[in-house]
């Protein structure tokens, strides 16, 4: 009798165990499939933006050919169009945003890691993260009616005044102190790219571990040493991924560039003069293009935006596959 029972209840574990595992395999076959659809679908949907960018640009490459990348004019009357002007300030714009952003980022990530007392670390860090939270549109106004009056009333005067005559630097600050223009586009930028980059170096830096800094300590170094000999290179990778972050949305940044930079089509050798990007080129001008070459134009813009995209996207992933070659 128990010799039954015995082999019942072994036949019944079986049983329930197949039942299980079955179940189990059903949902990873279910999550295989989903995730793998998940992933199809975002290449489809980048398939789906590169067509319709590439036919809806056509007509203005085939009308202007190269010469679209190289012509600064930009003349929707005479239905005139060139590239130049908006891929300039595109780039000049995210460089200034960088070289402005990238060491105050990294002046709070070090600081909020290595020098800040633990009551204060909380609110900074929430204060920073909040500044992500902000409408573009609010940083363009609060650009157009605050920081522009001021650039123009006492920065520009005075950064006029100092450069006037110095080679390169007399002709990159010349100028009437308009308030507007690259420089204050820049400035904008770097102000909104600043959460980006110190939330990702803040926290890649917490990942160092304590033993490698307490050793350093412990050798004498000092915080400077410290930081630099033995945080930074541990985590250079993340750096410069939360670098390229930042700079992604610098390059892409519509509103809040539209209502500082001064939308004109030119190239000045001035960072203090108006300008325009492509995303507030697009921006402006869309609801206006009525003839099928000005919009096509519009979208080559943006077909260039994404060009310009992919391609510091792609230097940033060999820069760290590079790294990780170099560190085994």
């Amino acid at each position: 009798m128990n010799q039954v029972a015995s082999v019942a209840s072994r036949a019944s574990a079986q049983s329930i165990n197949a039942s299980a595992l079955r179940r189990h395999t059903l949902w990873d076959a279910a999550l295989r499939i989903g995730t793998r659809a998940a992933a199809v679908t975002v290449l489809l949907l980048l398939a789906g933006v590169i067509v319709t960018l590439i036919e809806g640009s056509w007509l203005a490459f085939s009308t202007f050919g190269p010469g679209f990348l190289s012509t600064e004019t930009w003349n929707p009357v005479k239905e005139e169009f060139g590239a130049l002007a908006p891929i300039y300030g595109t780039v000049v714009t995210s460089i200034i945003a960088m070289a402005i952003g990238i060491p105050i980022s990294l002046g709070i990530a070090i600081f909020l890691t290595e020098l800040c007392p633990p009551s204060l670390k909380r609110s900074i860090s929430t204060a920073i993260e909040l500044l992500a939270g902000i409408p573009s549109i609010i940083y363009g106004i609060w650009g157009l009616f605050v920081l522009a009056p001021f650039l123009q009333a006492h920065v520009q005067p005075v950064v006029i005044g100092t450069f006037a005559g110095v080679p390169f630097l007399g002709a990159l600050f010349a100028g009437p102190p308009y308030g507007i223009g690259v420089f204050t586009a820049g400035i904008i930028l770097s102000i909104m790219v600043l959460p980006y980059i110190t939330s990702v170096t803040r926290d890649v830096f917490e990942t160092v571990p304590p033993v490698l800094k307490e050793s350093a300590y412990g050798l004498g170094c000092t915080t400077w040493e410290v930081v630099t000999k033995v945080v930074l290179p541990f985590t250079r990778t993340g750096v410069i991924g939360g670098v390229m972050l930042g700079l992604g949305r610098a390059l892409g940044e519509t509103m809040a560039v539209t209502f500082v930079i001064g939308n004109a089509h030119r190239i000045s050798g001035s960072i203090l003069a108006p300008g325009t990007t492509i995303s507030a080129s697009i921006a402006n001008e869309f609801t206006e293009a009525e003839t099928a070459l000005y919009s096509s134009s519009l979208i080559a813009l943006g077909l260039l935006l994404f060009v310009i995209t992919f391609i510091v996207l792609a230097i940033a992933r060999f820069m760290l596959y590079r790294l990780k070659q170099k560190a085994g």
